[in-house]
């Protein structure tokens, strides 16, 4: 007969990737001096003069303004992209914050929860709407589209991850790690939420479908020999 098969524990004690070069950003290879307000002005203006139908440079532009404090000039450039390109994220988050900016609250909301609606069949869709509000600090409306995604898909180890970063962005580490423990029990192949989770100090125990698959065969065969 043959000797029964123990039950297989893939541990990962996270811990190990605080070790010197495990961190995500540990170099400024390729850092570049940043470009000058005017340089990147022109920059974006060349592009539209070479091609004028470019929601990304319009985008650009509009947050170029937006920084400026131009917002007319922001909002016209946001609309311009929108119009090229409906579903260019940073457009229509630029938009929102515009209204804002102007104190349009109401109609900065109102705008919001279209498009959230508009994203509301599609968990992917609502996390790269999520993720241009937060680009914009507007952490209400990129909750709403984080929490509408995971309606969408509660199983997912990208909305989960996700809304570990929103709360680790926020300071609240609590949160953070149990949107983290989450996302990595859903996929253990996330080296930098496994990063993430070492960091707050966080051990895992993660048992792989293979070695269960392999336990079971191996139980099979086990009692088959006895028989």
């Amino acid at each position: 007969m043959t000797g029964r098969v123990q039950p297989l524990c893939f541990v990962m004690v996270i811990g190990v990737l605080l070790l010197a070069g495990c961190t995500p950003s540990d170099s400024d290879e390729g850092s570049q001096a940043p470009v000058p307000p005017d340089q990147q002005r022109a920059d974006l203006l060349r592009q539209l003069n070479r091609k004028f139908e470019n929601p990304k440079a319009h985008s650009e532009l509009g947050q170029f303004y937006l920084e400026q404090g131009r917002l007319d000039d922001a909002e016209f450039h946001y609309k311009t992209a929108l119009s090229f390109d409906p579903m260019f994220w940073s457009a229509r988050a630029g938009m929102v914050k515009v209204l804002e900016a102007k104190g349009l609250t109401a109609e900065a909301r109102q705008t919001a929860e279209l498009y959230i609606n508009e994203v509301g069949a599609s968990a992917g869709r609502s996390l790269k709407l999520g993720r241009a509000f937060q680009n914009k600090q507007l952490d209400g409306y990129a909750l709403a589209c984080y929490q509408q995604a995971l309606r969408l898909e509660p199983d997912s180890a990208a909305v989960y991850k996700q809304l570990g970063y929103f709360y680790l962005g926020g300071d609240d580490e609590v949160r953070a790690q149990e949107y983290f423990r989450r996302s990595f029990e859903l996929d253990w192949n996330q080296p930098d939420v496994a990063y993430e989770l070492g960091r707050m100090g966080t051990h895992i125990e993660v048992q792989r479908k293979s070695e269960q698959l392999s336990e079971a065969g191996a139980g099979e065969s086990e009692t088959k020999t006895q028989k």
